[in-house]
């Protein structure tokens, strides 16, 4: 397989104690031997650089600055990596926040894998998280995907997480990992990459000294967006320690990063 990085989606999120912060839609797009590409989170797509508005509100325009480059959308980067967009058949997603699902709209006929505990919360939505009305956006999943969901109770143990799963008719050694606590049913993907596992935390943590696993340390800024949108957090200060433990015990063998720290992206792609 042959692993692409992309960011889907350059940011300034806001951080008035701090100033503004930069960030990105660190994005994969995977090339399997036989069933085609896997696009692994989606960014911002291009129905929300047409209708930021509508498709993303106000509230995540504030907060976030996006800034809503069509070139940055996966489906042109994929057209610039030298495929079609059909190429695209299968898409597996960390979590339905709208800077993640926005692209699914691109792909229509790709599956689209994902945890059942997310599906049912987006699907739900506006829950009773007051994130809900934010980070759900109906307008991104209206033509209907082909999803693909899993159960997060059961699976194989995987480098010290559980309840591990593989992609279901994808031909490639593709994982999703339940790592939950910024939403319901948020998960890593772990991709195999040329003898070394990448694993993609998704929104798990914002910022690449917060696993560190000697001087952990946050950003006051991204600490407190992490507090505004979290689900549940015992569960994910307890998955911050064992993404620490990781790294500390294997990180000659997994390469993790977060989907919008702009460092990890540029450790990965330079």
């Amino acid at each position: 397989m042959k692993v692409h990085h992309l960011n889907c989606g350059s940011m300034r999120t806001i951080d008035t104690a701090h100033g503004s912060l930069p960030a990105v839609c660190h994005c994969l797009l995977v090339e399997t031997d036989r069933d085609g590409l896997v696009l692994v989170d989606t960014g911002i797509g291009t129905a929300d650089v047409a209708r930021p508005e509508e498709n993303l509100g106000a509230d995540f325009l504030g907060r976030a600055q996006p800034v809503l480059d069509p070139a940055e959308t996966a489906v042109r980067q994929v057209a610039a990596l030298g495929f079609r967009p059909e190429d695209v058949r299968h898409i597996v997603l960390s979590h339905l926040d709208l800077d993640h699902a926005g692209g699914l709209p691109d792909f229509p006929w790709a599956k689209v894998h994902l945890s059942e505990d997310e599906h049912r919360a987006a699907m739900a939505a506006p829950g009773a998280h007051p994130e809900d009305r934010v980070r759900y956006r109906p307008a991104q999943w209206a033509h209907r995907p082909h999803w693909v969901t899993y159960t997060q109770t059961s699976g194989d143990p995987w480098y010290g997480f559980d309840a591990v799963r593989p992609l279901a008719g994808v031909d490639a050694d593709i994982l999703l990992v339940p790592l939950g606590g910024h939403t319901r049913g948020h998960c890593a993907i772990a991709v195999q990459d040329s003898g070394r596992r990448l694993l993609h935390c998704g929104d798990a943590y914002y910022f690449h000294r917060e696993i560190d696993p000697d001087a952990p340390q946050g950003h006051p800024g991204m600490d407190i967006l992490q507090q505004i949108t979290e689900v549940d957090r015992p569960l994910r200060l307890a998955n911050h320690a064992r993404l620490r433990e990781l790294v500390r015990l294997h990180g000659d063998e997994v390469d993790v990063f977060s989907a919008h720290d702009p460092w990890e992206l540029a450790r990965c792609t330079g």
